[in-house]
């Protein structure tokens, strides 16, 4: 047996040791839910096909949507564990468009610190089959929650700003912004009913139909958000809050201490998450860690801990954490905790040859 066949077969070993079913979703997938839990950036590396209704397909790009999806179509509640090893399909700048990943998905766990623990553990177990000893690198996305929800500023931009985490230049633009707005006072702004009322009239006298594109409704809708955003003055010191916490990366012990003297600077309450952080520290032993409070997927369903595994040459060879409210949006009734993880096995191969 080549080096190259007894990894893969250690690796097939190490799936099915994880206690879970052995998942195999279809090849084809609809195309949708891709697009709308995962945004035009993802979706631009979909393989793409329609049938003859015109309804959108893809290739496999992932293994944990299908699965999650499949777990929710067969009713929800129950702790399951699935495993998987095989091809998914993206389009990438290099490198074939179809590639081997392997993983778990932890579902609904009664413990959910136990389930992310032996996700980590998966992790580094796949990646010493193939002798790499990776740097790790955490990030806590229920923390800046924490952060977010405790700090001093309007509600209208909670939203927004959360919805930027992990998008570095997209949040430090948005941050950059609310720097330089002015602090005005609010002008007084026209009932709803008297602004629909305005749209429809404009849009009459233009010749413009109004059930076809944006209604009077959606239109006056949006005007009256952006102008609530833009008199929702976002307090310096809240800024600079910010600005400091999402700058702190470094060795975790050292960052996590950064970030509780931040806390008790501004007088936030971070302790819960940030013990959570520490906990699972004793889990991935002498791997050498790091956090980076800025560290996010660019996916806003995962909550809890995050994290990537990388090699020697600085790729990920390794991703995941917890998940939570992918469940949510795909149709569950009630929060579920999920954690998972996947590794790309052409990328180890890959550190194998290097």
């Amino acid at each position: 047996m080549t080096g190259a066949a007894l990894r893969r077969a250690n690796l097939e070993a190490l799936v099915e040791a994880q206690g879970a079913t052995r998942a195999t979703p279809p090849l084809l997938l609809s195309a949708d839910p891709y697009f709308d839990l995962a945004g035009e950036e993802f979706g631009r590396r979909l393989l793409l096909t329609t049938d003859a209704s015109g309804a959108e397909y893809c290739l496999r790009p992932d293994f944990t949507l299908p699965i999650v999806a499949d777990y929710i179509a067969n009713g929800v509640g129950a702790p399951a564990a699935f495993s998987y090893l095989g091809p998914i399909f993206r389009q990438r700048e290099t490198g074939a468009a179809e590639f081997d990943q392997g993983g778990i998905e932890l579902l609904a766990q009664r413990d959910g610190d136990v389930a992310l623990d032996q996700v980590l553990t998966f992790a580094r177990a796949a990646l010493s089959i193939f002798g790499v000893s990776p740097l790790v690198r955490l990030g806590g996305v229920g923390l800046f929650e924490a952060l977010l929800a405790q700090a001093d500023m309007p509600d209208p931009w909670r939203s927004r700003i959360r919805h930027r985490f992990g998008h570095t230049e997209a949040l430090d633009r948005l941050l950059t912004r609310l720097e330089l707005a002015p602090d005005l006072p609010r002008e007084q702004q026209p009932s709803r009913e008297a602004l629909v009322s305005d749209v429809t009239e404009q849009m009459v006298a233009a010749g413009l139909s109004l059930s076809e594109g944006r209604s009077p409704q959606e239109i006056a809708d949006r005007y009256l958000e952006q102008q609530a955003l833009d008199a929702a003055h976002v307090p310096a010191k809240t800024l600079r809050l910010l600005r400091e916490y999402l700058a702190i990366s470094g060795p975790v012990l050292q960052a996590l201490t950064r970030i509780e003297s931040l806390a008790a600077e501004y007088r936030l309450m971070l302790g819960a998450p940030i013990r959570t952080i520490r906990r699972h520290l004793n889990g991935l032993g002498e791997a050498r860690v790091s956090f980076d409070a800025g560290f996010s997927p660019r996916l806003d369903y995962y909550t809890g801990i995050v994290f990537e595994m990388t090699g020697p040459n600085g790729e990920v060879l390794a991703s995941g954490g917890q998940y939570d409210r992918l469940l949510e949006r795909l149709g569950a009734k009630a929060p579920i905790a999920a954690s998972g993880c996947a590794v790309w096995v052409d990328r180890l191969e890959k550190e194998v040859r290097s």
